[in-house]
């Protein structure tokens, strides 16, 4: 069965609630020849990841196009990737080396299982605090925000909504697409932060809105950029700002009440099978010739030697939403529990 968040928090809570989320740093590790030597005779990395399909396709070729060496992908939501490490621990099965997550809160649970080595790539040494998880249990190597937006051909600017409570207009019934808790790590994080924010009546009604309920928080962009609903109730900033660069007729809303902040983390499992390999991989996630890729499709980066695009909505113009992921991991089942019941999903 897969292990549940509060029961692995229960012996850990003293812990996360007795010192702060961001606390010592360890020694930066630096990448040697020796580390790149030992990685390719380890010939390949398994990497479990929540990143969108196609910014995780092209960080996976960018690396083996760099090293020589294979990348094992594994891609689902979030959640997904949370429960299948855990069957395959529980099962004695050790084949992920590294995990990148868009619910935090997972590493909070992960630590206190024993799974995760403390590393802290020297790429990542000068990051802010908010990316380093406690210990250098993880990197935030990139984040994004739960936004909203609408579909330019078939809304007009004047008439889209600006803020959450905008989306419970009588007029946007049946015209809403919206991502689950059950499966996103990024919507997870999002309800997190607006049943906090709004209360669970926002929720409620907008239940009743007649929504498209779809899984991953990269779904309702694709959905409403070809036209089967007009209004992203919530989306990943990173597949709008991506599928925009391509053509697509989407146009983002950063909602007035506050946007959630989606830090998503990456870890080194303590049970690699190719230990030098996932390190090496870290130290790939942390550059900054990674970080340029993933700013190229749509990811925020927490790298101060790269600029945003010029047009892309500036953070200081933006109210943000930040979760402790110590919280988050104590609330998580029950938010998506509470979610299901209200969607009926």
């Amino acid at each position: 069965m897969p292990i549940r968040r509060r029961t692995v928090l229960t012996a850990a809570a003293g812990l996360a609630i007795a010192r702060p989320v961001w606390a010592a740093r360890p020694e930066p590790a630096v990448l040697t020849p020796d580390v790149i030597d030992a990685a390719k005779k380890e010939g390949k990395i398994a990497w479990y990841t929540a990143d969108d399909l196609v910014l995780a396709t092209r960080v996976s070729k960018a690396f083996e196009a760099k090293y020589g060496m294979t990348v094992q992908l594994e891609r689902s939501g979030a959640e997904r990737i949370y429960q299948r490490i855990a069957q395959e621990y529980s099962s004695n099965i050790s084949a992920v080396d590294v995990a990148t997550t868009s619910d935090l809160g997972h590493t909070v649970s992960w630590n206190a299982s024993g799974w995760l080595e403390s590393f802290l790539p020297s790429e990542a040494a000068n990051w802010t605090d908010k990316a380093i998880g406690p210990d250098g249990i993880y990197i935030v190597d990139k984040f994004t925000l739960v936004i909203s937006g609408y579909n330019s051909r078939l809304v007009k600017a004047e008439d889209a909504p600006k803020s959450w409570h905008d989306l419970l207009d009588p007029k946007w019934k049946g015209k809403l697409a919206k991502a689950h808790p059950g499966y996103s790590g990024a919507i997870t994080n999002e309800t997190y932060a607006l049943s906090h924010l709004l209360g669970w009546e926002f929720y409620e009604n907008l239940a009743k809105q007649g929504v498209l309920q779809v899984q991953s928080a990269t779904d309702p962009p694709m959905r409403v950029a070809q036209g089967e609903r007009a209004v992203m109730a919530d989306a990943a900033e990173v597949t709008v700002l991506r599928l925009i660069g391509e053509g697509a007729p989407l146009v983002p809303v950063y909602p007035t009440e506050g946007v959630p902040v989606v830090g998503v983390g990456s870890v080194l499992m303590k049970k690699s099978p190719r230990p030098n390999a996932a390190r090496l991989f870290m130290h790939y996630l942390a550059s900054s010739e990674c970080q340029k890729v993933n700013m190229e499709n749509g990811s925020r980066s927490f790298d101060t030697t790269l600029a945003e695009p010029a047009s892309w909505t500036p953070l200081s113009s933006i109210k943000l939403l930040f979760n402790d992921p110590a919280d988050l991991a104590r609330e998580a089942e029950e938010i998506k529990k509470r979610y299901s019941k209200i969607f009926g999903v």
